[in-house]
């Protein structure tokens, strides 16, 4: 006997399978996504991580519709961190004992705390200390063993310290003063507890790493744009370190892309000599990240970098409420750049929403429109730009780009650019066939090395004195620091970094850029000297000098120097011969309507480009004589000049 499956149940299965744009949907979104819901009512869903993703930032392009196609209402209620309440405690009392600093604290509070920031003006120690808990002041309750304050001088801070979330009228701290000096504190603040907001595990992956003077940077793929994190902690293998680390994305201001500092904090492993641990790898960052990527940054000073294994991060939600009239499936769209943000009167729902569970629903994939036309990641209209007369520019560099030409092409800049071209950049033009094409400028902190040659340029009249001439690869490059190291083992020693200008009559003067401190002794490890500039540098060599006293002279091993890469971007759709065109003092910086396509820019793939070989435009025969150094000889050539002629004119009248 054949089984007759219903006619109703055909139809819900061959609707279900159907996709989100079979539906009657506007054309204006690219993306629609559908999620069935079981039974009419109020129904609170987390928005999936694909949806953030697709739409802008702010989610004022999310539109919601019943499978009739009818237009749905909703609320959207982000979890935001809940706002720290931080007092001061009551009554305050420091005092020596044999083996360490009694602190004595009063909260002055009934309400449950979870943690006390000690107060101090001290600037550089490391201490461990012991945490307990009294009722009535006779009675004291131990809640932790070791755990560790410090501070160091220009880097990171801990002054926090955790409790379980409690009632505490008094709290005792006594800081372990065996392995160091005691440090003076003035004060203490309570941290209130409250109500944790949901936050949900996140998967990052550790993309480009780099390892510069003092610093780790390492790019972190998010996998999605418009996240709020929540955190980030890292894993590590050293056993003892503390860092300072800083949280950036990359945003755009001003037609230039640059990188913002968005949070950041201290990490540190601890162990008091094997009697206790603790440890802290989580940096809050409460922030929106602009798009997939984030960077961290871990300053290691004169460390060695740390041996990072692994990223784990938690990110905010954000719920979509709103009321089903029936069961069914209803459809998410999103990506729609123009649309301004919708107007719903559902303040009727708001004494509803606070106890409502959330409701697991399956999302489907994000769907492309077919109605609607996916753009370029550059549109066809930002891709010309204005005529061009290269007359005024005085070099040019062939540009080659990558296979892919409708792909977006990276292109960092050289050492010849760099130097030619104005210190803001502000005169770069790319230009086909005397049409410019427009690009993004991105100022990244990725740092550059180069070794300049070294060499001993003491002066005959300052026999005390040990000056280097530090020759570099060109004039006028942006170098922001340099960093030498000594074969001497021991010394102190002011040191004073300048070059030398010449005037209008061919005099030189200095011009002073960075001055500091160098010490260095046998039982610490060697350290580095790194000046930084204080002003762009305008010739092609340095001159660091110090004043020995009476020790011997200081012998000078290697010198190191630092600039930081820039970059451009731009869509490279058309064909023929691409010109990178610089050298003109007179240009002021380019102004594109490509900045309004800025985050596709940086969300699309990217192809590397190159530079070819530097053509020389015009070149005065002063410049010739500047870069041979004989302007100093043309001077006084021509002044000799003057005067044969004012002589011969002279001896003429009074003949």
């Amino acid at each position: 006997m054949k089984r007759v499956i219903p006619i109703a149940v055909i139809s819900s299965l061959f609707s279900a399978a159907l996709p989100a744009w079979m539906v009657d949907l506007p054309s204006g979104w690219k993306r629609a996504q559908s999620f069935p819901v079981s039974a009419p009512g109020l129904v609170k869903i987390d928005l999936p991580i694909a949806t953030l993703d697709a739409a802008r930032p702010d989610l004022e392009d999310l539109r919601l519709y019943d499978e009739g196609g009818k237009e749905v209402p909703y609320l959207l209620r982000p979890s935001l961190p809940a706002e720290k309440k931080v007092r001061d405690v009551k009554r305050f009392q420091a005092q020596l004992a044999p083996t360490g600093t009694l602190l004595l604290i009063e909260t002055g509070t009934r309400s449950p705390i979870e943690g006390v920031t000690l107060i101090t003006p001290a600037e550089s120690f490391l201490k461990a200390v012991r945490l307990e808990i009294s009722e009535d002041q006779s009675r004291w309750q131990s809640l932790a063993q070791g755990l560790p304050i410090f501070r160091q001088a220009g880097g990171p801070s801990q002054l926090y310290l955790k409790l379980p979330p409690g009632i505490r009228p008094h709290l005792r701290i006594t800081v372990d003063d065996q392995m160091s000096p005691p440090v003076p504190f003035s004060g203490a603040q309570v941290h209130e507890s409250i109500e944790e907001t949901p936050t949900e595990p996140l998967a990052v992956e550790a993309g480009e790493k780099t390892e510069i003077a003092g610093q780790t940077r390492i790019a972190l793929n998010l996998k999605a744009a418009h996240l709020r994190i929540a955190s980030l902690e890292l894993e590590a293998a050293d056993a003892i370190f503390t860092r300072q680390v800083d949280v950036a994305a990359r945003q755009i201001q001003e037609n230039e892309i640059r990188e913002t500092s968005i949070a950041g904090g201290a990490i540190y492993r601890w162990s008091d000599a094997g009697r206790s641990a603790a440890a802290n790898l989580i940096v809050p960052v409460e922030a929106q990240a602009p798009s997939r990527e984030l960077l961290l940054l871990i300053h290691n000073q004169d460390s060695p970098p740390l041996a990072i294994t692994g990223f784990k991060a938690r990110r905010r939600p954000v719920f979509l409420i709103f009321h089903a009239a029936q069961a069914g499936k209803f459809h998410l769209l999103s990506g729609n750049s123009l649309c301004p943000a919708p107007r719903y009167d559902l303040a009727s729902l708001g004494s509803q929403l606070k106890d409502l569970e959330v409701l697991a629903v399956p999302f489907s994939g994000l769907a492309d429109n077919p109605a609607y036309r996916i753009p370029e990641a550059v549109p066809d209209a930002l891709e010309a730009g204005a005529p061009l007369e290269v007359s005024p520019w005085k070099f040019r560099k062939p540009v080659i780009c990558s296979a892919g030409g409708l792909q977006i092409q990276q292109l960092e800049l050289d050492l010849e650019v760099l130097s030619r071209a104005k210190p803001g950049l502000e005169d770069l033009r790319l230009a086909r066939g005397g049409q410019q094409l427009p690009y993004l400028l991105e100022r990244t902190a990725i740092s550059r090395s180069l070794a300049p040659p070294v060499a001993p340029a003491n002066d005959p009249g300052k026999p005390r004195h040990s000056r280097w001439a530090i020759k570099l690869p060109r004039p006028a490059l942006p170098v922001e620091r340099l960093g030498f190291t000594a074969k001497t083992p021991m010394f102190k020693r002011e040191m004073m970094l300048y070059e030398e200008v010449a005037g209008r009559r061919g005099e030189k003067s200095q011009r002073f850029l960075s001055r500091s401190s160098w010490e260095q002794a046998p039982e610490r490890p060697a350290k580095k000297l790194v000046l930084r500039l204080s002003s762009p540098l305008s010739g092609d060599t340095l001159y660091l000098e110090t004043d020995n006293g009476d020790n011997p002279a200081l012998e000078l091993e290697a010198v190191e120097g630092f600039y930081l890469a820039s970059r451009i971007y731009f869509k490279n759709s058309a064909g023929g011969d691409l010109f990178l065109y610089y050298g003109n003092p007179q240009a002021l910086a380019p102004r594109y309507d490509l900045s309004l396509a800025a985050g596709r820019i940086l969300a699309a793939e990217k192809k590397p480009a190159a530079l070819g070989q530097e053509e020389i435009l015009k070149k005065s025969w002063l410049e010739g004589a500047e870069a041979s150094g004989k302007t100093t000889w043309i001077f006084w050539g021509v002044l000799g000049l003057v005067v044969v002629i004012l002589l011969l004119v002279i001896r003429k009248l009074v003949s």
